[in-house]
């Protein structure tokens, strides 16, 4: 209780500290440059058919294309198996593991959907126009298959701890699937860059991107650009904060509870929402769907053309559902089971649910109402999607900013526990290890929401794609040992070895 007491003290200390009105500026100013300078490296261009392209968004476009046609179409051949599994079809109280296949499905949600299909959405379409979306459901369609392969792989090089608690993620098959083929040192390697990454995606696109868009909706329904919040975002950033340190430092577990049930809540609220806006402008939804598929096509969109589109599109996705990213494979790799490959196949439905349901939706309700604008726009974020969403229904931005803060908060929370655990990789676990990851992580919630959003996304966007640089290489060399756990047991399915259990 007294370190939870002086973590959120020391906060409050700190914001008397300084002049309220010009210490969002000052913060800006210096911590900007440094994020826009890595931001530039990660998104470096290549010439492309004629245009650039920031050579990471290929890297993730052909990964995902490659898995996606080395697994034969998992992600269309499998789903209804990945269903019955997710339902509990074949779930076993016995098999190693703490979580059930549907609830660490919901766990790596908990860390996706949220901004980033409201926000996220917004951004693509408010660059890239109404084509982007088309792109982003294609880029969701095949990640489902990258997605299989990383969740499988954290299951199969798992440490499942005497007292039933389970480490994995991508750093563990790292390290022990390169030291199964004689290559260690590499893994070893690979699993290093890996936690460095996750743990700046942690304070990124896990906690600043976050934290700033939940207060770009609240000023908007709290006076605007002239209320105090909008002056003074630092304010909200160290109550965000306060509340997510004594969460992940360990007090207040009802708040871990209560969220738990109010997220997935929240979350069908808003496609109910989301659906009831589409059926009262039936009429509207053809021309809607029409200006994405033209403008998917388009040689002449705004953004550089077919090949500009379809970089928005893919770049937003995979901010949305981190296919590729390896950060979920950490969440999935609690599930209880004894066969790897099952968690693989439920995990097809992450990036579905993701990107292909939620962000459609919030596209259609954007295109619908009319808010796709018709030139690039740079900035553009949640409130374009409040705007929309308040067209039709005058009272949604309340809901809307109630969802944004709680899917802001659940995140957070996720990535705390993803930045966590690749911190205790690299420095070890004990007390003092976790608090110092904490201070940090809290210390950038303050940061996040008193800096642009500009320069929020491209260090969001940064830290997430530079997680794929190992990851990816850690699944091209292991995609070979997936493949035989996916034969062995659907061998073993067809054989009647394998049954439901229900």
């Amino acid at each position: 209780m007294n370190i939870k007491l002086k973590l959120t003290a020391l906060l409050l200390t700190l914001s008397g500290l300084v002049q309220a009105d010009t210490l969002d500026d000052r913060i800006n100013n210096a911590v900007g440059p440094y994020l826009n300078e890595f931001t530039n490296i990660i998104f470096a261009t290549i010439p492309f058919f004629g245009t650039t392209v920031p050579w990471v968004v290929i890297w993730l476009v052909v990964a995902a294309t490659f898995f996606t046609v080395y697994f034969k179409f998992i992600n269309l051949r499998s789903f209804r198996h990945g269903f019955a599994l997710m339902r509990g079809k074949y779930d076993y109280s016995n098999a190693p593991g703490e979580v059930s296949h549907f609830q660490a499905l919901s766990t790596a949600l908990s860390g996706t959907v949220g901004l980033g299909n409201i926000a996220g959405v917004a951004a693509a379409v408010g660059i890239g126009g109404a084509g982007a979306t088309f792109w982003m459901i294609v880029c969701g369609f095949l990640g489902m298959s990258t997605k299989f392969v990383e969740c499988t792989l954290g299951v199969k090089y798992r440490d499942v701890l005497p007292n039933g608690h389970v480490h994995g993620g991508p750093m563990k098959y790292l390290t022990k699937g390169f030291a199964e083929k004689g290559m260690g040192g590499f893994g070893k390697v690979l699993a290093v860059i890996f936690a460095i990454c996750c743990i700046g995606g942690s304070f990124g696109g896990g906690n600043m991107f976050q934290v700033n868009q939940a207060l770009e909706q609240v000023v908007s329904v709290t006076g605007g650009e002239g209320s105090f919040l909008a002056q003074h975002g630092w304010v909200f950033g160290v109550v965000v904060a306060a509340l997510v340190g004594i969460t992940v430092i360990g007090g207040i577990k009802s708040i871990g509870k209560v969220t738990a049930r109010l997220v997935p809540f929240m979350g069908v609220l808003y496609v109910i929402t989301g659906l009831v806006v589409i059926f009262m402008n039936l009429d509207h939804v053809p021309a809607a769907f029409g200006a994405i598929i033209d403008g998917a096509f388009s040689a002449q969109s705004a953004f550089g053309g077919l090949v500009g589109v379809l970089i928005v599109g893919f770049q937003r996705a995979a901010f949305s559902n981190e296919a590729g990213i390896g950060s979920a494979s950490i969440a999935h790799s609690a599930v209880k089971t004894d066969h790897p490959v099952t968690e693989g196949l439920v995990a097809l439905y992450e990036p579905f649910i993701d990107t292909v349901v939620v962000c459609t939706i919030t596209a259609l309700v954007i295109g619908i109402a009319g808010f796709i604008p018709e030139a690039p726009t740079a900035g553009q974020g949640i409130a374009l999607t409040s705007a929309a969403f308040g067209s039709a229904i005058s009272w949604f931005p309340y809901v809307l900013t109630l969802a944004a803060v709680l899917f802001a908060f659940s995140t957070m929370l996720a990535w705390s526990y993803y930045g966590l655990r690749s911190f205790n990789f690299l420095f070890g676990h004990g007390k003092s290890v976790d608090l110092a990851y904490h201070i940090m992580f809290l210390g950038f919630i303050v940061i996040g929401s008193s800096m642009s959003l500009t320069a929020v996304i491209g260090f969001s966007d940064a830290m997430i794609f530079a997680m794929s640089i190992p990851n990816l290489i850690g699944l091209y060399f292991l995609a070979p040992v997936v493949k035989r756990e996916l034969t062995n047991y659907m061998a073993k399915i067809k054989s009647g070895e394998i049954k439901p259990s229900s």
